[in-house]
């Protein structure tokens, strides 16, 4: 691996071998999201506990202070919106000269396996990994799924991993699942982060998925929501770090959140 991408790299992924990706992306097609109105607002207080921000060019340049930031993972994806015809629909919004003047340590992309437009996603991904590998640049893959493929189970969540990998994806953020992630993980031979995972109505549930994804070879999470939209987001982000860079169990993590919380920090 020459030095730039290897460099890169290692922003992302701290030398315990694992990483706490935090994404306020979400914005790019679903507008002002609950408790993302003010990116800046919500960035603030969780910055120094994440070990990097995955984020769109225009909410770096209004809401990331460049003397204080962590590394940047650009969105690089786009072109559709909650209220247009099909979110699966996306291309390459940024390009490869933006990225390198925005200093990103990497860039993310979504693909959509077994949707309408499937081929195009992945040819927007192999395009992004060639001038990716060209500047020094890893890609995040971020294996999505279309409205009508509401089942993540490992199959799927495996086939789209490994392709990803397979078109030079340097990274791929993919969906937990109860059965079989630890096949999910093995199929894939470049590291896996998890999204967000399952609806939950606890912390400890958080907690529980992101510990036994962490245990079945997850190199850590990309957790935005259960984190931001929490009534205590510091006390989240903390207990999530916790599991991810300490190997707390989820009832140490409750109690680091619940203690977190209660202090009013």
């Amino acid at each position: 691996m020459e030095w730039g991408m290897a460099n890169r790299m290692a922003q992302l992924i701290q030398s315990d071998g694992r990483c706490l990706f935090l994404p306020v992306d979400h914005g790019y097609f679903q507008g002002p999201t609950r408790n993302l109105e003010e990116p800046r607002k919500t960035l603030e207080p969780l910055l120094s506990y994440a070990d990097a921000i995955f984020i769109t060019r225009g909410v770096v340049r209004s809401s990331l202070d460049a003397d204080r930031a962590k590394p940047i993972i650009l969105r690089v994806s786009g072109g559709t919106s909650m209220v247009g015809k099909d979110l699966a629909n996306e291309g390459i919004t940024t390009s490869i000269e933006e990225v390198v003047r925005l200093n990103a340590a990497a860039m993310g992309l979504s693909i959509f396996v077994g949707t309408e437009y499937e081929h195009e996603s992945l040819l927007n991904l192999s395009k992004l990994v060639d001038e990716g590998e060209r500047y020094g640049i890893p890609v995040m893959a971020v294996t999505a799924v279309g409205k009508e493929l509401g089942k993540r189970d490992a199959r799927y969540l495996a086939l789209s991993c490994r392709i990803a990998a397979e078109l030079g994806a340097r990274v791929v953020k993919t969906y937990w699942c109860e059965e079989g992630f630890e096949k999910v993980v093995q199929g894939c031979p470049v590291p896996v982060v998890m999204a967000g995972g399952p609806q939950v109505e606890t912390e400890l549930e958080v907690f529980e998925f992101v510990h036994d994804g962490i245990q079945k070879g997850a190199i850590g999470v990309n957790l935005g929501r259960n984190i931001w939209q929490n009534d205590h987001p510091v006390a989240m982000i903390r207990a999530i770090r916790a599991v991810v860079h300490e190997n707390a169990t989820p009832k140490q993590a409750q109690e680091l959140y619940d203690s977190v919380k209660n202090s009013g920090r």
